[in-house]
């Protein structure tokens, strides 16, 4: 494992500390009560000695006084106990609500990025940032808040020493430096071996979380022992690396421990000396005694140091999500009415520092179907998650119906560009419910069953054991019949644009022939953009852009680029990939960590069995019936 530069390491430490007091200000409150609760126990810690020698000098000189003292002391101790019980019932709601607001902006970071930069966190990684990491995290504000009810009484203890017998408040301060160099010692060595603890944990969460969505592929292939040991093969650094965080925290602890104790022997032991030399009375050792009790609780700094230690080392592994980058939206509508031109003007599209989308222009016009072909890799996908917006362009801009993407309101644009893929992501509790997933989720049970009826999802949903209120959680399903639902919802929030990006691809020719019909004659008109394997889905666009290694080679319908020997080997060279979807296929999906429309190489697609490089012109070559106008410009 590569280890972070010093500047990197610098630029998290500096944003988690940011994230921790974003998430204190968010308890404001609370936080500012549970400082002034632990500081009320504190003075009621530090003066509850003094009050008890001072009464018990005043009981055995029978004082009448004594009485009113024994009230103030009962008082004293109640108000430390209230005090306490306070101060760690705030302290839980500051841990609860600052681990949520950390986890709740991640999440929306997470969701608020584009796929690609989502892509860069494994899923596991991800999981153990915002549950595990961020609970640790969440501890910090409310523990830096607190900090000073563990500081405090050891400082106020050992001044007090002093103000009682100056001999006994030397004879503990002679061991205090030896202490303090413990504890910077702890500071600095647990820091380093708890920030490299907690990485080679994510590297465990996410190889786990990788074998679990692949895992029919690993049983398949038979590498189930092989898988294991990859897993399970950071256990030996994490091993290393938590022996050595509780070697450092237990070495610390002990030594504390057998340093204290002889303190407290030596106060004991001088202040004996004072009390039979006639320098401190009863009263006045007790309150010594319990001084140095406090004083000696400088130990506990350590315990409360590791805390923070820890939950800093946690909030930088939870804050990395905080800097991915938002995919921003404007506030602007689109044109009432409008066709749903859209339009890329030299957009273009980096990943990794290599430009894979080159200054595309293409112009679909509104109401007309556009099939986007070309071989594996050629860069298909991008080009569809540019056309809807989900990713952004590293340079030139998209427009619909004259309006540049980046301009419209998020809900304006969800609501007119529709999305279809390849392996679709099943939200809500019934099937009904994840067709009629989108912006509004309120489901309509006709439009949603129209829709289902188009995408050809409706026989095998009635015949589900409780038809569309059938539990998608409980509902094993095909690739092709996950596919059918994803096209359905699609279907049902079909608007000015709408993307299939590989959507019918685990179909069959049958299947993948009716939901084209119906796509040309029954869903809601509007400009389609086909991310297209099969010659018959080119075969009924109305227009045709060949992508060549992210750049347009051209465009013009099936027809007139089927007498390009290239143009045919594109279908050729489908049918002689992958022969059909893999089930699992990794950790692929629109959901996922990678999404389809934010591919940067397309994985290997079904076709059809379509016609050889030295075939004449396809059949069905000819334009759907209706089809617009075949205006591109290039």
């Amino acid at each position: 494992m590569t280890p972070p530069a010093p500047a990197d390491e610098a630029s998290a430490a500096a944003a988690a500390d940011r994230a921790l007091l974003d998430a204190a200000r968010h308890s404001s409150g609370r936080t500012a009560a549970a400082a002034g609760c632990s500081l009320a126990a504190v003075g009621a810690a530090l003066a509850e000695p003094a009050v008890l020698g001072h009464t018990l000098d005043l009981l055995l000189r029978g004082d009448p006084v004594g009485g009113r003292w024994t009230l103030w002391c009962a008082l004293l101790i109640t108000a430390e106990v209230f005090l306490d019980a306070a101060t760690v019932r705030l302290t839980g709601a500051i841990d609860a609500r600052s681990t949520a607001w950390l986890r709740r902006r991640g999440l929306v970071r997470l969701l608020r990025t584009a796929p690609h930069h989502a892509a860069r966190h494994a899923p596991g990684e991800v999981s153990a940032r915002l549950t595990a990491h961020a609970t640790e995290a969440g501890t910090v504000p409310a523990a830096v808040a607190t900090g000073a009810a563990t500081v405090l009484p050891p400082l106020g203890g050992l001044v007090a020493l002093f103000v009682i017998d100056v001999w006994t408040a030397l004879a503990f301060l002679a061991g205090l430096p030896l202490l303090a160099v413990l504890l910077r010692v702890f500071a600095r060595d647990s820091g380093a071996t708890v920030s490299r603890y907690q990485q080679v944990q994510l590297s465990l969460a996410g190889r786990l979380v990788e074998a679990l969505s692949g895992a029919r592929t690993i049983a398949a292939a038979g590498t189930a022992d092989r898988e294991r040991r990859r897993i399970l093969a950071p256990l030996a650094e994490l091993g290393r690396e938590g022996r050595q965080m509780w070697q450092i925290y237990g070495a610390t602890m002990a030594r504390t421990a057998a340093l204290v104790p002889l303190l407290l022997y030596a106060v004991v032991g001088v202040g004996g000396l004072r009390l039979a030399a006639g320098a401190l009375s009863v009263g006045g050792l007790l309150a010594v005694l319990r001084y140095a009790g406090l004083a000696a609780g400088i130990g506990a700094v350590t315990g409360r140091l590791a805390a923070i230690v820890r939950g800093r080392a946690a909030a930088r592994r939870t804050a990395a999500l905080f800097g991915l980058p938002e995919l921003t939206q404007g506030a602007a509508g689109l044109p009432p009415g409008g066709p749903g031109v859209l339009e890329l003007r030299g957009v273009r599209l980096v990943r990794d520092g290599t430009v894979v989308l080159h200054d595309v222009d293409l112009r679909v016009p509104g109401g007309s179907t556009a099939a986007v072909v070309g071989r594996s890799g050629s860069g298909k996908s991008l080009l569809a998650a540019a056309a809807g917006r989900l990713t952004p362009c590293d340079g030139g801009r998209v427009l619909l119906d004259g309006v540049p993407l980046e301009e419209l309101s998020q809900g304006a644009l969800r609501r007119e560009v529709g999305y279809a893929f390849g392996r679709p992501a099943l939200f809500g509790e019934t099937i009904e419910q994840a067709i009629a997933f989108g912006p509004d989720s309120r489901p309509g049970p006709a439009a949603v069953r129209e829709a289902a009826r188009q995408a050809a999802a409706d026989p095998f949903v009635r015949r589900l054991p409780d038809g569309y209120e059938t539990a998608v959680a409980r509902t094993p399903m095909s690739g092709g019949e996950r596919q059918r639902l994803g096209l359905a919802r699609a279907f049902y929030r079909a608007g000015r644009l709408l993307v299939l990006d590989d959507a019918t691809s685990g179909l069959d020719t049958v299947t993948a022939a009716e939901v084209e019909r119906a796509l040309a004659w029954q869903v809601r008109p509007g400009t389609r953009l086909v991310v297209a394997h099969r010659v018959s889905a080119a075969a009924r666009a109305d227009l045709v852009v060949w992508l060549d290694s992210g750049r347009v080679r051209a465009t013009g319908t099936h027809a007139e680029l089927w007498a390009d020997p290239a143009y045919r080997a594109v279908f050729a060279a489908e049918e002689a990939s992958d022969p059909g979807p893999e089930p699992d296929a990794g950790r692929v999906s629109d959901a996922g960590r990678v999404s389809d429309a934010g591919r940067a190489l397309d994985a290997g697609r079904v076709s059809d069995a379509g016609p050889q490089p030295d075939a004449g012109p396809a059949p069905g070559a000819g334009p759907a019936p209706g089809a617009a106008g075949r205006e591109a410009v290039r």
